[in-house]
């Protein structure tokens, strides 16, 4: 008997039979409504970290940066000094032989070498390229949401949490580390998941997003590497061999330059008050992490969210089957950034935790996407809330204010004056924020930080004694130019511009959004012109 001959399977859902080509164009318009999302915060990204970048002259720690940057351009490689003035800023013991730099790995300087190479050295060219970094860590961000989660909404949520958070755009428009420092971090952890899920190359990126994390900062490196072994060693056991395999290639290609830093490792170890200092310092950063990387409230949710799954949906599952690993994944390494803070900082600043930024936003994404997901009304209204409450309390309105407003400080007013009034073989002797003067004037500057002999500020032309104390270096230099300058030899001038204790921080605690009001005036001493000097040559200004 011969088979019966089968007719064409009928759909069970007639409005569910799509024209030929349906399922393609669904496609591609999903694939479109991603494009345009990521466009979207690209757009704002670059609004909220380009705006007004250039407004504001660089503070201390941005200076050294651009002037270490500067060297390579003429030497090939970062120096601490370019033969004329020192940029040490612990008393010439962050740097090695020949003057080399050794207190923080040097892509970030090479990076910034490239762009005053194309665009020549100014105060936007130094922040340029970090600032784009930034950009690219809230889109990374985005995508990497998205895929750990498997939410488009999670993404969005992930890339605007980023946005609010003012002390990331800060950090992000520094020309410092920082901003490579958390778009390498993130990318490796990105390209981790992706080496779990087994997917082709992901372990490449893995190795060489982790190298250059390590000459980014190596600290941070070690943090990176500690906890994807200790996850991949607790939730995926047989991936384990090729996660140690992808580290162990960085660490091979890293090694001379771990004993390179190992110096700088030794410098900080041998703090006799490192050990004291650890737990209160734990202290310190857990308190930051609660006010600027995940606020302990938010910790309510997913109990709430628990219960409501347990006495209202039971049989419905807010997260995926591996969301508990992923999550294990992103509080391990914010733990570890917490734990390497603690024992490595000098001071328990903020800008060590950096990486841990983007990751603490993700977690924070998952939370108010799980809000949505339990209940799309009450849960959107919850997550608005939130978003409301978080932009407030990082201070965005200040932050807005900032970008679109000129803002005055100290160095503003001292770059500008001796601009005008100084000439180049001029000496200047300083107690603190010397290296911002030496960016933008060039000229010879004695004092600040960098330990060298006072000397020649005896006969300075003209002495700075900046209001407010900052260490006991600048201290030591504050009373070596007390005692030992003759100051009936100077004119003492006033800069209608504010002596605060820095230009500006990326610190939130300490940054200035607005132009400080109240305070006094910026001081210069000037010493009186001596027989038989000609007028000089003018100082030119870097813009």
């Amino acid at each position: 008997m011969s088979p019966r001959r089968r007719g064409p399977r009928a759909h069970p859902d007639p409005a569910a039979a799509r024209e030929p080509g349906t399922d393609a164009g669904a496609a591609r318009g999903r694939a479109s409504l991603r494009w345009l999302t990521l466009a979207a915060v690209l757009l704002a990204a670059s609004v909220l970290l380009l705006a007004n970048l250039g407004d504001q002259r660089l503070w201390q720690d941005e200076a050294e940066t651009a002037l270490v940057s500067g060297t390579i351009l003429t030497h090939g490689i970062p120096l601490g000094s370019d033969g004329r003035n020192s940029f040490s800023q612990e008393l010439g013991q962050d740097y090695g032989k020949g003057q080399v730099s050794l207190r923080h790995p040097w892509l970030a300087y090479y990076v910034l070498a490239g762009c005053f190479a194309a665009l020549g050295r100014s105060t936007l060219a130094a922040r340029l390229p970090f600032a784009l970094f930034g950009i690219a860590t809230v889109v990374l961000a985005c995508v990497f949401a998205t895929s750990l989660w498997r939410s488009r909404r999670a993404g969005l949520l992930a890339a605007l949490i980023l946005l609010l958070n003012v002390p990331f755009l800060l950090l992000a428009r520094q020309c410092r580390y920082y901003a490579p420092d958390m778009f390498f971090a993130l990318l490796a952890l990105h390209a981790y998941c992706r080496l779990l899920e087994r997917r082709r190359l992901a372990g490449v990126v893995f190795a060489l997003s982790a190298i250059l994390l390590f000459h980014t900062q190596y600290v941070h490196y070690a943090a990176l590497l500690a906890a994807v072994g200790v996850h991949a060693l607790l939730f995926h056991r047989d991936r384990l061999r090729p996660v140690l395999v992808a580290a162990g290639v960085t660490v091979l290609v890293n090694a001379p330059w771990i004993a390179w830093f190992a110096a700088m490792g030794r410098f900080v170890g041998s703090r006799s008050d490192v050990g004291a200092r650890t737990f209160s310092f734990a202290g310190a950063y857990l308190q930051q992490a609660d006010r600027y990387l995940f606020p302990a409230p938010l910790l309510l949710v997913p109990l709430l969210l628990w219960l409501h799954a347990r006495s209202v949906r039971p049989k419905r599952r807010l997260l995926g089957p591996d969301a508990g690993s992923r999550l294990a994944l992103l509080l391990l390494f914010v733990s570890t950034i917490l734990a390497t803070a603690s024992l490595t900082s000098a001071y328990p600043f903020f800008r060590y935790l950096a990486p841990a930024i983007p990751v603490a936003c993700l977690v924070t994404a998952l939370v108010l996407d799980s809000l949505v997901r339990a209940h799309r009304l009450v849960g959107t209204v919850a997550a608005v809330l939130v978003l409301g409450l978080l932009a407030r309390s990082w201070s965005l309105p200040d932050y807005l204010y900032e970008i679109t407003h000129h803002y005055d400080g100290p160095v503003d007013g001292i770059v500008r004056y001796l601009g005008g009034h100084a000439r180049q073989d001029d000496v200047v002797a300083i107690t603190y924020e010397d290296l911002p003067v030496k960016f933008y004037t060039g000229l010879r500057v004695v004092g600040g930080l960098t330990g060298e002999d006072l000397s020649p500020a005896k006969s300075a032309d003209w002495v700075i004694i900046r209001k407010y104390v900052v260490s006991e270096k600048d201290l030591a230099v504050r009373q070596f130019l007390l005692s030992e300058v003759p100051q009936a030899d100077y004119d003492a001038i006033r800069v209608p511009f504010p002596d605060v204790a820095f230009q500006n921080r990326e610190e939130p605690d300490l940054h200035r959004f607005r132009t400080a009001q109240g305070e006094d005036d910026v001081t210069l001493f000037h010493r009186r012109a001596h027989p038989g000097r000609g007028p000089g040559s003018p100082v030119r200004l870097v813009p």
